[in-house]
């Protein structure tokens, strides 16, 4: 199993900027990917940006240009940079190690953050 710990959340205006941040450890060698997902009030949980071992990345279309996913290996990290960010924006964000093969990311149901709350006031 995989522990992710993820901060950096908080409160922001519109326009503004925020950086998360997702610690792994673990059995780390059980994943080659990891990626961001939300979950809005009433809503389900969506995937808002993967990226892989080979920083290979991928994006929900509603934050294309706005979000960046990268990794620090070294330290067993993955951060996303939230630029522009808009009210529905305002989630909770969660971490997660997956799987990425032949394209698709595959999350693992039991490497799960307890997330962080991102709002984004007007």
């Amino acid at each position: 199993q995989v522990q992710l710990v993820e901060s950096g959340g908080g409160l922001v205006q519109v326009g503004g900027s925020l950086r998360l941040s997702c610690i792994a450890s673990g059995n780390i060698f059980s994943i080659n990917a990891m990626g961001w997902y939300r979950q809005a009030p009433g809503k389900q949980r969506e995937v808002v940006a993967t990226i892989a071992m080979f920083q290979r990345t991928n994006y929900a279309d509603s934050v294309k240009g706005r979000f960046t996913i990268s990794r620090d290996n070294a330290k067993n990290t993955v951060y996303l940079q939230m630029n522009s960010l808009r009210p529905e924006d305002t989630a909770v964000y969660y971490c997660n190690g997956g799987i990425y093969n032949s394209g698709t990311y595959y999350p693992r149901e039991d490497s799960w953050g307890q997330g962080t709350q991102v709002t984004v006031s007007s």
